[in-house]
């Protein structure tokens, strides 16, 4: 399996494997009211690994080729503290040497079960 796909596996399992990440990779995140960068195989795989903490299910996965890794879009769920939860990503995953070198990321937020009710009622309403 090559490097994005074991990533998409471990996300959906829980649990996010280090080995796909170039030594070098960085994570340049736009999340919520911030946008952050990290540097290095251990630290992304670590503050993945803090996204993607419970096993969950994609509800939506386009995965789109570029010449050098791919952009990723997703919509995943999970349960976390009996809760239920959502979350809308999308990646543009750049590969080095069949790893992950980087990972742009942009996320919408984790979004309860209560705002996802909301949601989908304004998408009625509308």
């Amino acid at each position: 399996m090559d490097a994005i796909g074991a990533l998409l596996v471990g996300v959906e399992a829980g649990v996010v494997p280090g080995d796909v990440f170039d030594e070098g990779a960085v994570l340049d995140a736009t999340v919520p009211n911030w946008r952050f960068t990290t540097c290095g195989a251990e630290a992304v795989q670590a503050e993945l690994s803090r996204w993607y903490a419970a096993p969950g299910r994609f509800e939506d996965l386009k995965r789109n080729g570029l010449p050098d890794g791919e952009l990723i879009e997703f919509t995943l769920t999970w349960s976390e503290g009996g809760v239920a939860h959502m979350c809308h990503q999308a990646h543009i995953l750049r590969l080095q040497d069949g790893l992950i070198a980087s990972d742009t990321a942009f996320c919408g937020g984790r979004w309860p079960a209560p705002l996802i009710a909301e949601m989908v009622a304004a998408r009625r309403d509308s």
